[in-house]
């Protein structure tokens, strides 16, 4: 499409279109020339600044030139096209996206995650191609939001998100957002008509650490003038994904995304024939082609052999210097780079055989703890809780009080595309065994999406300065309450009945999604409700004063009326919500429905001993313990009749077991449901009589997949005897 030689004539056509005055009188040939000169230019430097990351002129001349076009185009309304550079603004709100199917299925990779794994891949590949010499090519493995681009006629007709493999969401609009992704590509010169490709949207990570400073400056007002902050964005990937499919494509625009485009996926000639093979007959040429054609492609990270050793070399460069990139990767792929012997490999229903991915090590990082939290939960559980910071912003604070430190001005570690500045130390046991001190330097690990923790301290860098953490003796409510640790526990808890820690706590789990699922009630707006007293108990939840809360900023009457609905719903939960919402120790959902099949009215286990709980199926000792001391204080009691005067259902219905649609067979929900929540999926299956599984095994029926189904798709494919169905399949079966 372009080349970096072409400077010196862009830079020529720049200045001389620039200098160009459009008169008023022009006519339709003379603008159609200019247009396509300008959209020329504009292109060229899109290309520089986007792709290669090389601009050749201020902003000021583009957006001149872009001007230029703009009233051009608007003067001569059937010159304008869907690949023009004005096309690429935002075109506001997306009510919904459209479900699309992909021209072939987008499979996730095999992981490997050492040597072994990649020889037992290219043994295999081995005996497939009959071929003693294989031909690899090496490139990152973005992590990001993956996408698949149509071309049709040179020009972009369609982009999509990854979904279940086999379709995904039409993100066109999003997708002209991105200046890496060509709104025009000369595929014709290759004789080729219709093609697909594949790629992934990502953020440079100094792009992500503007957008969350933006986000932190505009809290700040935010914050004076009493309104909900922002929430900063957690990581570049989610970022990305987030933005993919945000209904406002303004909104997408700002996020700062980026497209790699690492493969040819199907083209076809005019005719509708599949040229893949015979057109493009090399993955690392197709590269190169689409490189040439302005794609941003992994040209300058990628490697091109014959011999795994080499491969497993270049992997584990990467590792070592991937913290250097500037975009987030999360491991290496390894593809067959002859497109014949790919389709010779072929496919699971999983993945290609011809690829596999080899996965880095979880990330770690040292940071410096300058200080330990502590917070109490909805059970009156004591969690420590590491403040941590860049070792090289600790000099700052060192020696400092907490109370003298400005936490929000702290910098965090950055580790693995995010900063962290919290890490939970779990419990006194933990902090000892691992000989945790205040000053200490820590090592905090980090894998995808996973929690950060911590794994160890560096006792060499001591200077005899650090502190013994000093764990509290009585909670830190009001109350002052002697702190206590049940035998054969590592938790200590403050069991004082009014501990307003607790009550907090507990009333955000009652609302939460896995309780009484009251949607548009979350943590936050809890919290808010509970500062302006609006709620000072459970009770208070049912009985909101919604003329207060319209006083409130952010509140209109149509959110007031969509939560006072949402309440209302909520007292038709059936009885098993209630029994978790009530937050007793040891009963989670699965142990809550058991038990609501127990008793026909929630308050009649106030009769039940420990021993006649015990009886029941996969009711163990400390549940059936706490069960039964929940049940026989009069308080808990009071407050069950109470729930009953104000209508919140506290009978069991016995439909749900009366309907045998599954009849006992076992499912499993994998990947990102778009249907329903995973919470909803797992009742629709109980109340037509099957039983949800946790894991993969060969008791397994059904694995039902979403959006990006990972390891339990693999495992289920491999077992060969368990159903694979999407969400649709799923909703059929329960008709």
């Amino acid at each position: 499409m372009f080349l970096k030689e072409q400077a010196s004539e862009y830079i020529a056509k720049t200045k001389k279109l620039s200098k160009h005055q459009i008169k008023s009188n022009i006519n339709e040939l003379d603008a159609k020339i200019l247009i396509d000169e300008i959209k020329e230019v504009l292109n060229y430097h899109d290309w520089r600044y986007y792709v290669i990351s090389e601009p050749l002129i201020d902003d000021f001349v583009y957006d001149q030139l872009f001007k230029k076009l703009k009233s051009l185009e608007n003067k001569f309304n059937n010159l304008l096209t869907e690949d023009s550079p004005t096309q690429r603004v935002a075109r506001g709100l997306s009510e919904g996206f459209e479900n699309v199917l992909h021209l072939i299925p987008m499979l996730s990779l095999d992981n490997s995650y050492n040597y072994e794994d990649l020889i037992d891949f290219e043994n295999r590949l081995k005996k497939i191609t009959e071929l003693e010499t294989l031909h690899y090519c090496v490139e990152p493995k973005f992590d990001g939001g993956s996408i698949a681009l149509v071309y049709e006629n040179d020009v972009l007709v369609r982009a999509a998100t990854r979904g279940n493999g086999v379709s995904g969401d039409d993100i066109t609009n999003n997708a002209k957002v991105i200046r890496t992704i060509p709104l025009k590509a000369n595929f014709s010169k290759y004789g080729i008509h219709k093609v697909e490709l594949r790629g992934e949207v990502v953020i440079e990570r100094n792009v992500f650490k503007q957008l969350n400073a933006k986000r932190a400056e505009k809290n700040i007002q935010l914050k004076k003038d009493g309104k909900k902050e922002l929430e900063l964005f957690k990581n570049p990937r989610n970022t990305a994904s987030g933005g993919l499919r945000a209904k406002d494509s303004e909104k997408a625009a700002q996020r700062g995304m980026e497209a790699f485009i690492y493969q040819i996926g199907i083209a076809y000639d005019k005719a509708g024939n599949d040229i893949t093979e015979v057109k493009l007959p090399s993955h690392n040429n197709n590269i190169e082609l689409l490189a040439e054609l302005g794609f941003k492609t992994p040209s300058n990270e990628k490697l091109l052999s014959n011999n795994m050793d080499d491969v497993l070399a270049f992997c584990k460069k990467w590792e070592v210097e991937r913290s250097k990139y500037p975009y987030e990767i999360d491991g290496m792929v390894v593809k067959l780079d002859n497109v014949e012997q790919q389709n010779l490999a072929g496919a699971t229903a999983h993945h290609p055989r011809w690829a596999i991915a080899f996965k880095f090590k979880a990330q770690e990082a040292k940071a410096k703890l300058y200080h330990v939290d502590f917070q109490i939960g909805r059970t009156g559980a004591v969690t420590p809780v590491a403040k941590i910071c860049s070792p090289a912003y600790y000099p700052l604070i060192k020696g400092k009080a907490y109370n003298e430190i400005d936490v929000d001005a702290v910098i965090g570690l950055s580790l693995a595309g995010v900063e962290v500045k919290n890490v939970s130390l779990h419990n006194e046991d933990f902090i000892l065994e691992k000989d945790i001190h205040i000053g200490d330097s820590i090592l905090v690990e980090r894998a995808g999406d996973v929690i950060p923790h911590v794994t160890g301290i560096v006792k060499e860098e001591r200077s005899g300065e650090e502190k013994v953490v000093q764990f509290p003796k009585t909670c830190l409510c009001d109350f002052n309450s002697t702190l206590e640790k049940p035998e054969n526990e590592s938790v200590w808890r403050c069991v004082h009945p009014q501990c307003p820690f607790q009550l907090e706590e507990a009333i955000i789990h009652f609302v939460s999604k896995g309780a009484m699922n009251i949607d548009g009630l979350g943590k936050d707006i809890v919290k808010r409700f509970m500062q302006k007293g609006l709620i000072n108990d459970i009770l208070d939840v049912y009985q909101l004063n919604f003329d207060a809360v319209l006083q409130l900023e952010g509140w209109k009457e149509k959110s007031v009326e969509k939560l006072k609905t949402n309440i209302e719903k909520s007292k038709n939960q059936p009885i098993w919500r209630l029994i978790v919402g009530l937050g007793i120790r040891h009963v989670g959902s699965t142990t809550a429905k058991v038990l609501a099949k127990q008793v026909k009215h929630i308050a009649d286990f106030s009769e039940w001993t420990e021993e006649q709980l015990m009886e029941i199926p996969d009711i163990g000792p400390k549940a059936a313990k706490a069960v039964s001391t929940f049940f026989k204080d009069k308080k808990n009691i009071s407050l069950i009749k109470k729930f009953g005067h104000i209508g919140i259902n506290v009978v069991s219905s016995q439909k749900e077991a009366n309907n045998k649609k599954l009849n006992g067979q076992t499912f499993l929900f994998t990947g990102s449901l778009k249907l329903m929540n995973r919470i909803e999926a797992k009742e629709l299956v109980e109340m037509n009589g099957g039983k949800n599984l946790s894991s993969v095994s060969k008791n397994l029926d059904y694995l039902v997949i979403g959006e990006n189904a990972g390891s339990k798709l693999k495992k289920a494919t491999n077992l060969g005897t368990i159903k694979i169905i999407e969400e649709e399949k799923f909703l059929e079966l329960i008709k």
